[in-house]
């Protein structure tokens, strides 16, 4: 997407005077809900209503969406609230239908954007459309794969893009439902600072309780804006029931969040550039050190070849991690910080000892 300054800038058209807000229930379930939902939400942030017409459920036999009647109640919602409205799309019928009920964002989600097939075929049944179209982050962490959905869009000659950050899916569970990777989409942001970046933290938290944290983070980071579960009865919710909010619980949290400046005052940008040039140097220093340790870890690569001994010593491996796991614990490092640096040096000293025994 080398042209992405072609982009047209729906966001700034919006002249919102506060991060973008789309606000609204996982599934539509009934029109009242639709509409009671749409009121509450009529007097805070949000500028566009979501829901969830169709749900790709990943086992059968949930609640898989009410389908297109779920369109003629966000449409209603819409000329009742004035609320733009919004909802996921997986295939072309989804497509046709949605702009037949002229719904204004539309969104490919994590599941559709790992086939270059189904964007590709979203992306002919929409082509030229002047629609907000909206593409989630693969369900694996391949910003590649994400970027190429954007550029079949782009190539569709669709300009309203923007991206959504819901996590991505990890084997081991940790605090979140899918882990953020937050350098992802930083690395996207840094790639394409003008495509709109949203934060989907119901579905990176997978609990309420998070919602604000991974918000204010994403603000931290230059987040355009969220795209936010929300249900005047969430526990009531016919999916995704935990990690949904209530309207009033949106209102105090925009209120509550505080946006940062992307650049400050002269004095602060002095004492900013100061302590930068001091990572700087550490960084450099830790490159530094990386490389000497690689260098005795071909030495004892050396040392293996010569007596014939396997390169992997899981005993020696663990005692690695344990140590520094503690040492990391004094010096303030996250336990799972130390064990990915940890990882990522044992597995670069095992590559360079296999290509010395191959040798």
């Amino acid at each position: 997407m080398k042209n992405e300054k072609h982009l047209r800038n729906w966001l700034t058209e919006m002249n919102l005077d506060h991060p973008l807000v789309i606000a609204g229930p996982c599934s539509a379930e009934t029109e009242e809900q639709v509409l009671e939902i749409a009121h509450q939400l009529k007097d805070s942030d949000a500028t566009v209503m979501r829901a969830g017409i169709w749900k790709p459920r990943t086992r059968p036999g949930n609640f898989e969406g009410v389908g297109a009647i779920g369109l003629k109640w966000l449409k209603r919602a819409k000329e009742e609230t004035g609320l733009m409205i919004a909802t996921e799309v997986a295939n072309k019928t989804h497509v046709d239908l949605a702009l037949e009920a002229d719904v204004d964002v539309l969104w490919i989600g994590a599941r559709s954007t790992v086939s270059p097939f189904i964007v590709q075929e979203i992306a002919d049944a929409l082509k030229g459309t002047n629609k907000i179209v909206l593409v989630k982050n693969p369900v694996n962490p391949d910003l590649a794969l994400w970027l190429g959905g954007v550029e079949r869009l782009y190539n569709a000659n669709i300009k309203n893009l923007g991206v959504i950050h819901r996590g991505f899916s990890t084997y081991e569970k940790i605090k979140y439902r899918n882990n953020p990777e937050w350098q992802i989409a930083i690395d996207l942001q840094n790639q394409f600072p003008d495509l709109p970046l949203l934060v989907d933290p119901s579905h990176i938290g997978g609990d309420r309780n998070l919602v604000f944290d991974i918000c204010q983070t994403a603000l931290n980071l230059n987040y355009d804006g969220m795209i936010v579960e929300t249900h005047h009865t969430p526990d009531k919710a016919w999916s995704d029931a935990a990690q949904q909010i209530t309207p009033d619980f949106l209102k105090q949290m925009t209120i509550d969040l505080r946006i940062r400046n992307k650049e400050g005052a002269e004095e602060f940008n002095k004492k900013l550039n100061v302590l930068r040039s001091k990572i700087d140097i550490i960084d450099n220093q830790l490159i530094d050190f990386l490389g000497k340790r690689m260098q005795v870890a071909d030495e004892i690569g050396e040392l293996k070849k010569e007596n014939n001994v396997a390169i992997l010593q899981p005993e020696r491996w663990n005692k690695v991690l344990h140590r520094l796991s503690i040492e990391g614990e004094n010096k303030d490092l996250s336990k799972g910080f130390v064990e990915r640096l940890t990882k990522a040096m044992h597995e670069e000293s095992i590559a360079h000892q296999h290509k010395i025994i191959s040798q």
